[in-house]
């Protein structure tokens, strides 16, 4: 055997961009930015109407959406971007 054959255990070279959030290898940095949910949320228009402001705070950032204003505004922005009107 010529080499030793170490280069098949040598470590892969990390991407030039150092892995960031949208890399597979980036787990380091994993909840850094924003990251699209799996799952469309499924809210009624009275839970939307009664939900705490702490709540909509949350759904609104956690779909990377802007959480500024009253509760009466953010309830009604959250209902505009997440409930289907037949």
């Amino acid at each position: 055997m010529s080499g030793g054959g170490m280069e098949s255990m040598a470590r892969p070279t990390p991407p030039e961009d150092g892995g960031g959030i949208n890399s597979q290898h980036g787990g380091e940095r994993c909840g850094y930015g924003f990251h699209m949910p799996l799952h469309y949320p499924r809210y009624t228009r009275a839970e939307y109407e009664t939900m705490p402001e702490w709540k909509v705070d949350c759904l609104l950032t956690q779909y990377g959406l802007p959480s500024n204003g009253d509760v009466n505004q953010k309830r009604k922005f959250a209902m505009g971007a997440f409930l289907w009107t037949c």
